[in-house]
């Protein structure tokens, strides 16, 4: 017979669990995973040290490559400076031949025209006169206006090269646009730093350079013209004067029209013209009522 109280036989109690958490902080699975590390201890240190020597011997590697790369770029700069620099005395000393040859050639020019007005009656030497200056081919003198155009201070580092572009750099097309509105306004010649524009003169782009008529110019631009006296009023309304003037203002480009007196303006370059000739095997359309023989009427 069992005592009041006791517990009854066969029965047992499951530990508290505020006890065995206290008894026992550790969950199995940690114990169990620490186990393993300890176990596998050696074996992780082991990959640890190789890992390490790897990349300590690939940061070597990589910073012997750079300063190799280094010492190259330093041992090649004299020898593109160089040839830097003796590509800039034979454009000089081609430049310079150029110039002689234009100098020459504006005398030749002289000279046929002093033959050729000694050859001509007055009448005809002062016709072709006018016609020369009108075209570009003869030197003029008159009174005018000067517009200059000079690029804004550049914003770019020095070194870098950073620092955006340069919105007031003045470009071929804006040469293009005040030659144009000088036409409009009444110029009856024009050049571009000494350049005389003519029917077939060319203002582009090559890379940062601009050519007029194939010949490299340099700022500050001056577009010098001659012409009535409304010139200056008409180019000063035109709406380039009013885009280079808003550009001047928001980017610093400098931009400046003068009137001028006695201006002289050289001589254009003898143009290379072509002319289109009808070939003399070209057949003939038919059914345009045109014979390739004459039929010998009109007679």
């Amino acid at each position: 017979m069992t005592a009041p109280g006791s517990p009854e036989p066969g029965r047992s109690y499951a530990p508290d669990f505020l006890t065995e958490l206290f008894r026992n902080p550790l969950e199995p699975g940690y114990a169990a995973a620490t186990d393993r590390r300890r176990v596998a201890g050696p074996v992780r240190g082991w990959r640890r040290t190789t890992v390490r020597t790897v990349s300590l011997i690939t940061l070597v590697a990589l910073g012997f490559l750079l300063a190799v790369a280094y010492r190259q770029t330093l041992a090649e700069e004299p020898s593109r400076s160089q040839a830097r620099a003796g590509l800039i005395d034979q454009i000089k000393q081609r430049q310079a031949e150029t110039d002689e040859l234009s100098r020459h050639a504006e005398g030749l020019r002289d000279e046929v025209s002093r033959q050729r007005d000694a050859a001509l009656t007055g009448s005809d030497a002062a016709r072709l006169r006018d016609l020369e200056a009108a075209t570009g081919l003869a030197r003029v003198r008159g009174d005018g206006l000067v517009v200059r155009l000079a690029d804004a201070p550049s914003k770019a580092d020095a070194v870098t090269g950073a620092g955006g572009t340069n919105l007031g750099r003045v470009l071929d097309t804006d040469l293009q646009g005040v030659a144009n509105a000088l036409w409009s306004a009444g110029a009856e010649a024009i050049s571009i730093n000494g350049q005389r524009l003519s029917a077939t003169s060319t203002i582009r782009a090559a890379g940062s350079a601009i050519l007029v008529d194939f010949r490299p110019v340099a700022g500050p631009y001056e577009v010098s013209a001659i012409g009535p006296d409304q010139m200056e009023r008409r180019f000063r309304d035109s709406a380039v004067a009013r885009l280079l003037r808003s550009v001047a203002t928001s980017h610093g480009m400098s931009f400046n029209v003068r009137t001028a007196d006695d201006l002289t303006l050289p001589a254009a370059s003898e143009p290379q013209l072509r002319y289109a000739r009808p070939s003399p095997s070209a057949p003939t359309p038919s059914g345009s009522g045109v014979s390739a023989t004459p039929s010998g009427g009109g007679r």
